[in-house]
């Protein structure tokens, strides 16, 4: 059975750090804003153009006569669907080669017939707004209240996206097979028991 892990998060709570290290530890790829350049170069798209295209305007151009899925789109839909209609497909394709961490992107459900282990990862804001401060550069400080706004804002959109594509919800525990709260938390520490547990899963 292949490991396939995918990783839903917050905004500013560690959780592509937390995806990349575990990949590492597990010795697997992961694949994140590859998956954008990727998409781009298939669609002979601009790559910034890609992964600035906004996931909440998806929504609005989402026919309701559809249902949820990935295969069936109006003509004339926006080139947001499009492009995820584009990373759903890539992200299939990533995983059916086997073993490997995929962050964010609702892979959680564009993969559920290859039953991966499904992680939410989470922080309190005060850990938030410290992680992104220490992120942030220097010439360009971000004030506590900015934070906060991008932390709602982001996440808002991420909740969205995925309320396309599934009736499950983004962030809820029940959608998920393990919640893991970085409040406090050294990401690297972290890693050691998660591979464990992983292998375990698999098992």
């Amino acid at each position: 059975m292949p490991k396939i892990i995918t990783i839903s998060r917050e905004f500013s709570s560690g959780g592509r750090e937390l995806g990349k290290r575990l990949a590492e530890e597990l010795g697997i790829p992961c694949y994140d804003r590859q998956i954008i350049d990727m998409v781009a170069e298939k669609q002979g798209l601009d790559k910034a153009y890609v992964a600035n295209m906004s996931e909440k305007d998806i929504k609005v151009f989402y026919s309701s006569t559809i249902g949820r899925g990935f295969t069936s789109y109006n003509f004339g839909v926006s080139q947001s669907l499009l492009i995820a209609n584009a990373e759903h497909n890539l992200i299939k394709e990533l995983a059916s080669k086997g073993d490997c961490v995929i962050i964010g992107r609702a892979a959680d459900v564009v993969l559920k017939e290859f039953n991966p282990l499904n992680l939410f990862v989470y922080a309190d804001l005060e850990s938030k707004i410290k992680r992104c401060k220490e992120r942030s550069e220097e010439k360009e400080p971000l004030s506590d209240r900015k934070i906060k706004n991008m932390c709602r804002d982001i996440d808002r959109c991420r909740a969205n996206y995925r309320e396309i594509f599934s009736d499950t919800k983004w962030g809820r525990r029940e959608s998920y097979h393990l919640c893991i709260n970085t409040s406090g938390k050294e990401i690297k520490k972290l890693i050691p028991a998660l591979a464990a547990y992983v292998n375990n899963w698999f098992e």
